[in-house]
């Protein structure tokens, strides 16, 4: 609704960006592992409340982390966080991305398989974890679940409707 875009830098601080410059409006360096392909990965707007952020990082023992972030007047409190998904990475490569708000409400996260070359954890095609694929998370409480699995490392996605476009990383 203005001119301003919000930004997240691997490194762990959100940023928003207009035509007065950029603004830190979340700053999370202190519990993001910002190495390789971890660090700050992803940010959601929450679409009904503008007091609510969402974002995906790498903690600093390496784990998925996806939490909420309160805030008002476009400022968000650090100390407010709520993780609502934390998962154990296998490795430090393959830890996906993005976070998308789909038109059922639910927010989606890309994982990726764990790491390695040849997915070598068996996660691509393991039913029993949410790496490797696309999952949905109730943000109000409920479950996460993969809806879409066998993918290497979905590091951006969109959801367009009925349709999900993948942007993964092939083996070669």
């Amino acid at each position: 609704g203005d001119d301003r875009a919000t930004v997240a830098t691997k490194d762990g601080v959100v940023w928003r960006l207009g035509t007065g410059g950029m603004e830190p409006i979340l700053d999370l360096s202190d519990r993001v592992r910002n190495d390789g392909e971890q660090g700050l990965l992803g940010l959601a707007l929450h679409p009904g409340d503008v007091d609510r952020i969402f974002v995906h990082y790498s903690a600093a023992d390496g784990d998925t982390v996806v939490a909420e972030f309160t805030g008002t007047a476009g400022l968000f409190d650090s100390e407010s966080e709520r993780v609502i998904l934390r998962l154990e990475q296998p490795a430090s490569n393959h830890n996906g991305g993005m976070l998308q708000f789909g038109p059922d409400g639910r927010l989606y996260l890309g994982l990726g398989d764990g790491g390695g070359a040849g997915d070598q954890f068996g996660n691509g095609q393991n039913s029993d974890t949410l790496l490797a694929g696309i999952v949905a998370i109730d943000v109000e409480g409920g479950e996460a679940e993969k809806v879409l699995s066998g993918l290497r490392n979905p590091w951006r996605f969109w959801i367009d409707g009925e349709t999900v476009v993948i942007g993964d990383v092939g083996q070669d």
